[in-house]
């Protein structure tokens, strides 16, 4: 027997000979012939063979083709010089209707059967190790001489006749420090299933124990291990039990073929399409990804709606790429619950003012146009004012359809809870994120201000209970906008609200959201983060992680997406609605000035559009 002390070094064609002749005492091929690609195998009926190579092209994340052989063909000259399937991996499987009925070294007794079955060479996360460690990162399977962890997951692959399951991915810990180094490593050897599609908490994947792997074996993380997870190839032994052939075939999870193709065919990247990791929570643990180019228009969109066209002193509460990582955020969301209504006006009636409802209207569209739930909960006594806006919204063609409207009123310490979870379980949230937009936000005293210091409590309902709530329930996040620091959410910033804002010491929200998005017009916010989805919508690299690399890029829905955005012309049919109903302007005078003939208001919306 030959031990593995030197495997990682010998030549692609040496180590299948060695295989071929059942000489080796390893139980995985992790770590050999390092820098050559190495692929998972599947063989199958030749009257299948047509219906799987579709659903590989349906799904590259975890099935990238790396060769398809012809009926019968044990060779696959493509991706080695003298190889023979039936020997070179290091284990099989056999699968009779569905069910693993054994396993094999060699798959020479069924010469006859082959003749008549096609073999799929599919990339495998190996052939990434090397790049990986170049990086300087760890491989901690390496290091503690086992074979990946490997699990499956609840994520849906697309189906594609009789085949169907769910996503297999391989988990390798990687210390946090290094995960933009991980990231970069891999993204661009997309024939080893490319970049991550998951970095944090394994139960937002349906994964409940990384102790108990499906294939391979447990993993152990080190202290400032992040658990990262990559599509896996043994996706297709999944496709292969569910579609129930009366015979396949598969490599063992682990016992690879060895390719004599080299991981050096790397694409040359541009300094745009670079890829860069954000947390977006600690509970449960999650990172997105995003490329450097959407990034900085997410960067440049802020910037412009930091301008303070009332010289309140804003600039002080900005915080950098809150918008960035509250929109990665919401893009991730499946429910989203929007909240708006500021009573500046206390003295009429309706006392509203019509900053914040325009903005809330802007992201329910983009959220709409990108399929996903939004609701609207607002005061009670403002619902009937706020259904008309929305149904105006409609008419007018902002909305595709009524967003449902919702109120909230504490009845008891749980109505919180139970408004924001199924039956008030913490572990059934009925949404994802929570955004304020222009919301009076409750003071450390228990009151609501205006900017002049004025006492609203009465007109307010305490909508802050749910933002204050959901820091209770892990997997649902808050975005807070405002423009003057006592709008909901703006208790992150309370210190430079008393610090720089007028009458900050008395008006400060001292509620806090997970991020605050400070602009000079709130709505102006709020058509920034309209905008800042379109542009990760749009976004390959957000696109791929968001639908972890299974199904097909999302970019033919651009146009309906783009159709939902807010605009200038948008803005003023829905101003003038909000007069017809008796809104009135709640910002100062300086909004009114001219800037190339236009309004400074509806100049700076037309900036965010010329973004885009």
């Amino acid at each position: 027997m030959i031990l593995t002390g030197g495997l990682k070094s010998l030549l692609p064609h040496v180590l299948r000979r060695i295989i071929r002749c059942n000489r080796l005492s390893i139980s995985n091929t992790s770590g050999m012939a390092e820098g050559y690609k190495q692929a998972n195998v599947v063989i199958l009926p030749k009257s299948l063979a047509d219906d799987f190579e579709r659903f590989c092209h349906a799904n590259d994340g975890p099935l990238p083709l790396l060769y398809r052989s012809k009926p019968g063909d044990w060779r696959c000259p493509s991706l080695s010089s003298d190889s023979d399937i039936r020997t070179d991996c290091l284990q099989y499987r056999i699968y009779e209707h569905g069910a693993c009925t054994g396993s094999l070294k060699s798959l020479k007794d069924y010469s006859e059967q082959l003749k008549d079955m096609v073999t799929f060479y599919l990339g495998c996360s190996f052939s990434f190790e090397k790049a990986v460690q170049n990086a300087g990162i760890p491989i901690r399977n390496v290091e503690q001489k086992c074979n990946v962890s490997m699990y499956k997951t609840a994520v849906p692959c697309y189906s594609v006749s009789t085949f169907c399951c769910n996503l297999v991915v391989t988990m390798r810990p990687i210390p946090e420090s290094k995960l933009e180094a991980a990231l970069l490593a891999t993204s661009e050897l997309k024939e080893a299933h490319g970049a991550p599609i998951h970095m944090g908490d394994p139960g937002l994947l349906g994964i409940q124990d990384l102790s108990k792997p499906d294939y391979g074996d447990p993993v152990h993380l080190h202290p400032g291990d992040i658990p990262v997870f990559w599509a896996c190839g043994v996706t297709g032994v999944e496709a292969v039990t569910n579609c129930r052939a009366p015979l396949a075939f598969t490599h063992s999870p682990g016992c690879m073929f060895i390719t004599d193709l080299k991981n050096d065919n790397v694409t040359v990247r541009s300094s745009r399409e670079v890829p860069q990791v954000h947390c977006i929570s600690q509970d449960p643990l999650h990172y997105s990804i995003v490329s450097a180019e959407a990034a900085q228009k997410i960067k440049t969109l802020e910037t412009l709606i930091g301008i303070d066209p009332g010289d309140r002193g804003i600039i002080h509460l900005h915080r950098q790429d809150e918008l960035l990582k509250a929109c990665l955020s919401i893009s991730h969301a499946r429910s989203v619950l929007i909240t708006t209504g500021f009573p500046t006006h206390f003295t009429y009636e309706p006392p509203e003012e019509n900053d914040g409802p325009p903005g809330a209207l802007a992201i329910a569209a983009i959220l709409q146009a990108l399929e996903k739930e939004v609701a609207i909960v607002t005061d009670q006594r403002a619902m009937n004012l706020n259904k008309k806006i929305i149904e105006d919204a409609v008419q007018l063609g902002i909305l595709k359809r009524p967003v449902p409207l919702l109120s909230y009123q504490r009845e008891n310490a749980d109505s919180a809870l139970m408004f924001l979870c199924e039956n008030g379980n913490p572990g059934r949230p009925r949404f994802d994120h929570l955004i304020a937009i222009e919301r009076a936000g409750m003071a450390a005293d228990g009151n609501y201000y205006n900017a002049r210091k004025v006492n609203i409590k009465h007109l307010v309902d305490p909508i802050d209970e749910l933002f204050l709530a959901a820091q209770t329930v892990p997997g649902i996040a808050t975005t807070g906008v405002g423009d003057g620091g006592n709008e909901l959410g703006m208790g992150k910033v309370k210190d430079a609200v008393k610090k720089h804002i007028k009458n900050g010491d008395v008006i400060a929200c001292d509620v806090e959201a997970d991020f605050t998005v400070v602009a000079g017009v709130s709505n102006w916010g709020g058509y920034a983060i309209a905008c800042a989805l379109y542009i990760l919508s749009t976004c390959e690299v957000h696109d791929r992680y968001l639908r972890k690399a299974v199904g097909f890029p999302q970019l033919s829905k651009k146009m309906v997406w783009l159709s939902a955005l807010p605009s200038v012309t948008k803005e003023e049919k829905l101003l003038k609605a909000l007069v017809r109903h008796g809104v009135r302007s709640g910002k100062t005078a300086s909004l009114e000035m001219e800037v190339d003939g236009l309004p400074f208001y509806n100049t700076h919306s037309l900036m965010i559009e010329k973004l885009l």
